[in-house]
């Protein structure tokens, strides 16, 4: 690997193991192995190194749920198209890669809350917010079947809404966080007016 290289790697231990908030430049060059002058050389400054890191590893646990969510289905649904167990399939994927990528997920809502005065962040958040809801888009219809692409980005858009309220919810108290066959069984009471 480059010094590049090097510097997004230790850019996610960092990520990991100290948070956005408190990562230093120094931090960064002892885990990359690199030195300081390689971060302004290839990344301008230490906030826009963490920046691309971040948004790798937004990109990587988006991944990361999908692959949980097909591999669950395949698991529990054979193939099934049911809604309910698709969204419950959805929802324990995001559970568990909550407890995989808890470092960085805590690094995340760090960064969430730097980005309102952080151009270039808010603009890296908003293009992986964007480009999840594409992903997530692509996979609703690729489960559900054909979608307008304007109904489909909407369902992507409440799925990726879900997964941020139940992570925080998870970092503040995994053990009341619902599970994925209970939110999808409360989703499906919302949608058939249970309880009227």
């Amino acid at each position: 690997m480059g010094h590049r290289e090097d510097l997004l790697a230790g850019a996610r231990r960092c990520l990991e193991e100290r948070g956005y908030a408190r990562t230093t430049a120094r931090d960064l060059v002892a885990a990359s192995g690199t030195n300081l002058a390689s971060i302004g050389y290839h990344f301008g400054s230490k906030e826009a190194l963490l920046n691309e890191a971040i948004a790798a590893s937004f990109e990587e646990w988006a991944a990361r749920v999908h692959e949980l969510a097909f591999k669950a289905e395949g698991q529990n649904g054979s193939g099934s198209t049911d809604p309910a167990a698709l969204m419950g399939a959805t929802y324990s994927a995001m559970l568990t890669s909550f407890a995989e990528y808890r470092g960085l997920a805590v690094a995340f809502v760090e960064a969430l809350a730097q980005a309102e005065r952080q151009p270039s962040l808010r603009a890296q958040l908003a293009k992986a917010y964007a480009d999840g809801r594409e992903q997530v888009a692509a996979m609703v219809t690729g489960l559900l079947g054909d979608l307008a692409p304007e109904r489909a980005r909407a369902l992507a858009s409440f799925q990726i809404a879900i997964c941020d309220g139940l992570l925080v919810q998870w970092l503040l108290d995994p053990d009341a966080t619902p599970s994925g066959p209970e939110l999808a069984a409360a989703l499906t009471d919302v949608l058939h007016g249970a309880g009227r």
